[in-house]
């Protein structure tokens, strides 16, 4: 049974004003009894999901704050069940191309006053969100329409070697029912229908746990230098993810119905062809284009309300625009059913200009997109921003270069599986070939970008042994300590390397993107003279590359499913994919609704209302500590206070990503003028960091005035060889267990101390750390 905690009035305080620590732990999640390093816990508030724990010692002899000894309590607020708490979540692996390119819609610059070239900004996102929603649709139409009912089903020798279709095809069945090319496309549809129907379904399904949880109602305040996270309806999307997810739910149902339709009118439209058939056909294209028109226009002029709660819904939206698709799907399906006396299957479905298509549309959008965040970029410049500002575009290209080749490569796999050696199907269209090509050049990028790393690291571990060496000076070395020090420091760097690797890795995405664009439109009109050896070597080189492409997709994805089965069974698999949306799944769903869920929608309200309760109910002042990815969620949450309980918070961070990571790929919101805000709206706050800590970094405030919030790194390891107080070995700490340290604690009692202004604080050392 949970604690009850007893509300007492600020003016029943004792004389000894309450004091609270409240704990938020980082990525791969704990337990309670961890965090407040006791075997007894009590949940004093939440669910099985995300709740906060005390000791059972502190809720018994302290339930208005106070704990024993004038010791400041400790709550721990858990919430790992949010991102790895079920094995079904290694399912969500299936959405990384919608949650990178929801990334994208975060990581623009800073930009003040420029509200319609944001708005521009977000626009484009959408759109390219979009596009991944129709690519992801339109290739499992590939994969059931084109090859399997209408190139394999249709060839007798193909259907031979799958007996499963055997009754849909036409010499095996003398002419069955569902041996007709249309009936066959017919009932085919039911997969990529069946797809939409589950994208829609998990993010319908994530509605409850996360986007129903309502912030704290609050007046905004006046629009200041600070982030936008601190804006009443920063995190409740729940409006803007229903409109989009009927406005993509839509998108993937007629464009399932504009495969199944295509081929039937191309043999209606033919001379001699029956009328009513005809006219039918024209009718049906000119629903699915209004229709389509209309999905645009929902996504073009729908987006984020941030500046109040937005508690309605469109409810006719999102009924009747998903409805409406379906009802066209059913019309075009009944119409393909209907018997064409001497309609037969040949070749492949007109899918090449659809591909084509979508993949110039992708890619207009990210240059537009790239003009957008360098002309918002040129006009505040930061040079800590990632990439200059165009971080966005860049993981938007990622995000379509990423739904491109598993498209192509699970396209070609496929056919690959289908035809076998027999050369018996035409494959899947000529631009998934060539996109399924762009795997090995791919990877062979990437491992030269890790051999470039992997040099550079050992250099730079090469440098730091001095450096270990004169910070222990009279102690006897010991190389491979130093060795495994200087390695740890040269290790943690790595992570200020990933600008390097994005822009590499987008800019060979161009190129090959561009490449396979350019291939797919000569393949089929070979050059005559001497370019023809040249085109042939082209050509077998692009047949190997596609071959070896299609073969690491098939293998790729083995391992993703034998790591889903693994998380099943094993915990520590469901804790290292929980761990790969920490940081993916932290912002709401602004560009895709069928992007994994933000967690933060639910801890960032929970922790508002546990700081905002607990001062209301016991007057006292409290100290927000946060670990990693906790010190994110902290600073969201100290954001979305009122200005009056945020000066009774200390703010604590440690191992924090808040500048290393968010800072500068989210300049936006957690560039150096918001975290300036957030250290001038919070009573005080403290940054401890170490060297050997490849996440966590210094906050470095521009014209950092008063108290510095950044500690000097701390020492990790302790000691450098066996003392007193270490008799063996102190292990390199890297990322985890800042606790250890001394100086966690020490700093701590400073930040209470400097929360009670009218007591005498500890007079600070000349030339002491913190001083």
């Amino acid at each position: 049974m949970a604690a009850r905690e007893t509300d007492r009035p600020a003016a029943q305080a004792t004389q000894a004003e309450p004091e609270l620590e409240l704990l938020v732990h980082g990525v791969g999640g704990t337990t309670p009894e961890k965090m407040l390093d006791d075997p007894r816990t009590v949940r004093i508030t939440g669910d099985d999901t995300a709740a906060v724990f005390r000791r059972a010692d502190h809720t018994a002899d302290a339930p208005a704050g106070q704990g024993p000894h004038s010791e400041p309590v400790q709550e721990a607020y858990v919430w790992c069940n949010l991102t790895s708490g079920d094995g079904s979540r290694a399912l969500w692996l299936l959405l990384l191309p919608f949650m990178v390119v929801n990334l994208a819609h975060w990581m623009r610059p800073a930009a003040d006053g420029r509200g319609r070239t944001v708005r521009f900004y977000g626009l484009l996102v959408r759109l390219a969100a979009l596009t991944l929603t129709v690519l992801l649709v339109a290739a499992a139409c590939e994969v059931a329409l084109d090859l399997v009912a209408w190139q394999c089903a249709g060839v007798a020798a193909c259907a031979h070697r799958h007996s499963w279709l055997g009754f849909l095809s036409p010499a095996a069945t003398d002419d069955g029912w569902w041996s007709l090319p249309g009936r066959r496309l017919a009932l085919a549809a039911s997969v990529p229908a069946a797809l939409t129907a589950l994208l829609w379904y998990l993010s319908h399904r994530t509605w409850s746990a996360y986007e129903s949880h309502r912030p704290m109602s609050r007046d905004p305040e006046p629009e200041t230098d600070g982030s936008a996270l601190a804006r009443p309806g920063f995190w409740y999307g729940r409006r803007l993810v229903a409109r989009l997810r009927a406005a993509h739910t839509a998108a993937g149902l007629l464009t399932v119905a504009a495969a199944v339709v295509t081929p039937a009118a191309r043999f209606d439209h033919r001379s001699g062809g029956p009328a009513a058939l005809d006219a039918l056909s024209w009718i049906l294209a000119a629903a699915l284009l209004g229709c389509a028109a209309a999905v645009v226009g929902v996504v073009c002029r729908r987006g984020r309300s941030e500046n109040r709660l937005d508690q309605q819904l469109d409810r006719h939206l999102v009924r009747r625009l998903p409805l409406g698709a379906l009802g066209l799907l059913l019309l075009t399906v009944l119409y393909a059913g209907w018997s064409r006396p001497g309609w037969r299957s040949a070749g492949r479905l007109p899918g090449d200009p659809a591909f084509g298509g979508l993949m110039l549309a992708q890619g207009l959008l990210v240059v537009v997109l790239i003009v957008v965040a360098h002309d918002l970029y040129r006009r505040h410049p930061d040079r800590h921003a990632g990439m200059r500002g165009l971080g966005g575009p860049a993981v938007a290209l990622l995000a379509c270069a990423l739904g491109g080749v598993m498209s192509g490569g699970v396209a070609q796999r496929v056919a690959d599986w289908l035809d076998g050696t027999r050369a018996l199907l035409d494959g899947p269209p000529v631009l998934l070939t060539w996109q399924a090509s762009a795997i090995p050049p791919i990877l062979a990028v990437l491992l030269a970008v890790a051999a470039h790393l992997a040099l550079r690291t050992a250099r730079l571990a090469r440098a730091e042994r001095d450096r270990v060496r004169d910070e222990h000076p009279g102690e006897p070395e010991d190389p491979s300590r130093t060795r495994a020090i200087a390695q740890a420091r040269a290790m943690a760097t790595l992570t200020d390397r990933a600008p390097l690797v994005i822009a590499v890795l987008a800019a060979t995405t161009l190129l090959l993107g561009a490449a396979a664009l350019a291939g797919a439109l000569a393949t089929g009109q070979p050059p005559e003279g001497a370019a023809r050896r040249t085109y042939d070597v082209v050509q077998a080189v692009a047949e190997t590359s596609q071959t070896l492409g299609s073969w690491l997709v098939g293998v790729g994805f083995l391992l993703f499913v034998t790591w889903a089965r693994r998380a099943y069974r094993d915990a520590s698999a469901r804790r290292t994919i929980g761990i790969l949306w920490d940081v993916g799944t932290f912002w709401p769903r602004a560009a895709h609704p069928f992007a994994p869920p933000c967690y933060a929608e639910r801890a960032v309200p929970d922790l508002t209302w546990r700081m905002a309760t607990w001062t209301r109910h016991t007057g006292g002042r409290l100290v927000l500590s946060g670990h990693s990815q906790g010190s994110v969620l902290a600073a969201a949450a100290a954001w979305q206070l009122t200005p009056s309980v945020r000066k009774r918070v200390a703010l604590l961070t440690y191992g924090s990503p808040l500048e290393r990571l968010y800072g500068r790929w989210f300049p936006a919101h957690f560039g150096p003028r918001a975290l300036t805000a957030l250290h001038a709206d919070v009573a005080c706050w403290r940054n401890l960091y170490r060297r050997t800590d490849p996440i966590g970094g210094p906050v470095r405030l521009p014209g950092d005035s008063g108290p510095q919030v950044d500690h000097e790194p701390l020492r990790d390891p302790l000691a450098y060889g066996r003392t007193p107080q270490h008799p063996l070995p102190a292990p390199i700490l890297g990322h985890s267990d800042y606790q250890a340290d001394p100086a966690f604690a020490r700093e701590r009692t400073r930040l209470l101390a400097r929360l009670h202004p009218d007591l005498p604080g500890q007079r600070p050392v000349p030339g002491a750390p913190g001083s």
